[in-house]
């Protein structure tokens, strides 16, 4: 497996993909691998001839609040998973490499961006926009692998390749999880012994909020209390939002008559944590 630091080396190396003729594979992450980016990597690998892993902690979607010095990292474990999962490139750059001193140039999405995560972090879905549209032009990847557990990101992503014409299939991949139900996430680190516990009450929330959706419930106002009350039962949790929203311009709904997006964002013990089911 190769590391690459710098855009040139990615560049070198897609070139002769490209002339070879070769399928290339993009996976998006910032580093701390689970089995979350495992379940990418390895779809990756088996619908690509390469698969490019880029690792990096991209300062521009953190607000000045967020957790961008502590954010986890380990490196010589994230290469160890790559390889061990088939991986042919892992890019690593600095952010001086991503980002010139006189960088100024940014990519949204408007509307979709202005709900739900992006309520109280107003910059972060202009920050993943524009690494990913760099890391896509860097990398000239075929397809690009994101999962389903940011389903906001994911929105975003696929109405921004579609708007700017972006020569790059989207592939939405399934949500990873404990097998006590908590989705896969670089942050579940910063959780307590107790904290983890009770972190739970997210996915026992969303699990009640979907059996209704599927049992005909058509009252978005109904199924927002049940997984508000729900997670309000757990004092340790605090709510950003619980939201139903269309999953085509994820605008609030109060009545479901087609396919939705319910997700929610919960601090448990300060730590902010998100989930959300879809139903289509």
């Amino acid at each position: 497996m190769l590391v690459a630091t710098t855009i040139e080396e990615v560049k070198a190396n897609v070139r002769q993909w490209k002339k070879d003729g070769l399928k290339i594979g993009l996976v998006p992450t910032m580093g701390y691998l689970h089995e979350g980016h495992a379940s990418l990597i390895s779809r990756a690998r088996g619908e690509c001839d390469k698969v490019i892993v880029s690792d990096f902690v991209n300062p521009i979607q953190f607000g000045p609040k967020e957790d961008l010095a502590t954010y986890p990292r380990d490196f010589d474990a994230d290469c160890k998973l790559c390889e061990g999962l088939g991986a042919d490139l892992i890019f690593h750059p600095e952010p001086s490499e991503m980002y010139c001193p006189d960088f100024h140039s940014y990519v949204g999405v408007d509307t979709l961006s202005a709900g739900l995560c992006g309520k109280s972090r107003p910059i972060h879905f202009n920050g993943v926009c524009t690494v990913v549209s760099k890391l896509f032009n860097i990398t000239e990847a075929d397809k690009a692998y994101f999962g389903q557990k940011d389903a906001q990101q994911l929105a975003i992503v696929k109405r921004m390749v579609r708007d700017l014409n972006f020569n790059i299939e989207i592939v939405g991949c399934p949500i990873i999880r404990e097998e006590d139900g908590l989705a896969k996430s670089s942050r579940n680190t910063y959780l307590s012994k107790d904290a983890r516990a009770k972190a739970t009450i997210l996915h026992k929330a969303l699990t009640k909020g979907e059996e209704m959706v599927r049992a005909g419930e058509t009252d978005a106002i109904k199924v927002r209390t049940e997984i508000t009350n729900i997670i309000e039962s757990e004092p340790l949790a605090k709510i950003d939002y619980v939201e139903v929203v269309d999953l085509g311009e994820l605008q609030q709904c109060d009545v479901i008559d087609g396919p939705i997006l319910t997700a929610v964002a919960v601090y448990i013990d300060n730590v902010r944590l998100i989930d959300n089911f879809i139903v289509e």
